[in-house]
């Protein structure tokens, strides 16, 4: 095709010494070559050069960013900061972004959600992770206990989420780690509990109130009517198996006093692991990505 296109060059070289306008010399190389040879603004194209004394037939040198890209920039780029969108790599190379989105799905980078960790755990509280799970797992193969588990926990309500950044890794390698932000000064705790046909019995604190002791050991009071009304085969008969977390207000001697006093049989949490909490990987994820999209809507009708 390149070699094609500098014959017509010639051609059009030719018929400019001869004193053809660009019009006139499209017209006759296409009753030659055929209609879609060349169109006319090309021919008037080369004319302006040659008129400007430049009767070269090669290219102008373009002007825009150059398509290649040194891969290993980009991973130095990623490797420095996790967060680089496909614009702040294509402006530090000076390349399009489409051209590192392709690069970046060659060399097999995808966006993942950074994941939420409140503590990094030590040695001891990995050995306890695995022992707890083992202990649930085997005791729910010899007695199933599941459809008699009550669960709960608390959630801070914020007025402004804070979501987590997507990050660049290997579309084979698990997703960044991020901490939590700090609480935001508006903000509502939710207290829910629930078991497998739905929710138990939920309280909203006023503002800015959050748990302790005292105040957790009411609410299991106020649970345990909620059960004996809506669940009173499992309060006469099949008996309790309660779940909640390490929180402080949980572990409290009060509390252990006080679930010693109701009779419920208290299954043993993994320290630090939301990832295996009930509330924060079933009902929680749901009813946040129902906030957000609350939130979003009314963001969208204010600005209309």
């Amino acid at each position: 095709m390149e070699e094609q296109d500098v014959h017509f060059r010639h051609i059009l070289l030719y018929y400019f010494r001869k004193g053809k306008n660009a019009s006139q010399a499209q017209k006759k190389l296409c009753a030659v070559y055929g209609d879609e040879a060349l169109k006319e603004r090309q021919c008037r194209n080369w004319f302006e050069r040659f008129r400007s004394d430049d009767f070269s037939l090669k290219n102008a040198q373009r002007s825009g960013r150059p398509v290649e890209v040194d891969e290993t920039h980009i991973k130095a780029i990623i490797d420095s900061d996790r967060h680089s969108t496909t614009r702040d790599i294509a402006e530090k190379l000076n390349v399009s972004h489409k051209c590192i989105e392709k690069k970046l799905k060659t060399l097999g980078y995808v966006k993942k959600l950074d994941l939420w960790i409140p503590h990094q755990l030590k040695e001891i509280h990995l050995t306890q992770r695995i022992s707890i799970c083992d202990s649930l797992l085997k005791r729910n193969e010899n007695d199933p206990f599941l459809k008699n588990l009550v669960t709960g926990d608390e959630k801070w309500i914020v007025y402004n989420n804070v979501t987590r950044k997507r990050s660049w890794v290997k579309q084979d390698q698990p997703a960044q780690t991020a901490s939590k932000a700090e609480i935001h000064q508006k903000k509502i705790m939710l207290s829910v509990w629930w078991d497998h046909k739905g929710i138990l019995y939920f309280e909203l604190m006023p503002q800015n109130q959050t748990i302790n002791s005292n105040v957790y050991v009411e609410q299991l009071d106020k649970l345990k009517d909620a059960i004996e009304e809506k669940r009173p085969v499992l309060s006469n008969r099949k008996g309790v198996v309660f779940h909640h977390d390490n929180a402080r207000p949980h572990t409290s001697l009060v509390t252990r006093q006080k679930l010693l006093e109701l009779g419920w049989d208290v299954l043993s949490h993994p320290p630090y692991s939301p990832d295996l909490a009930p509330s924060d990987y079933h009902l929680f994820r749901s009813m946040q990505n129902s906030l957000s999209a609350f939130d979003d809507n009314i963001n969208a009708n204010l600005m209309e």
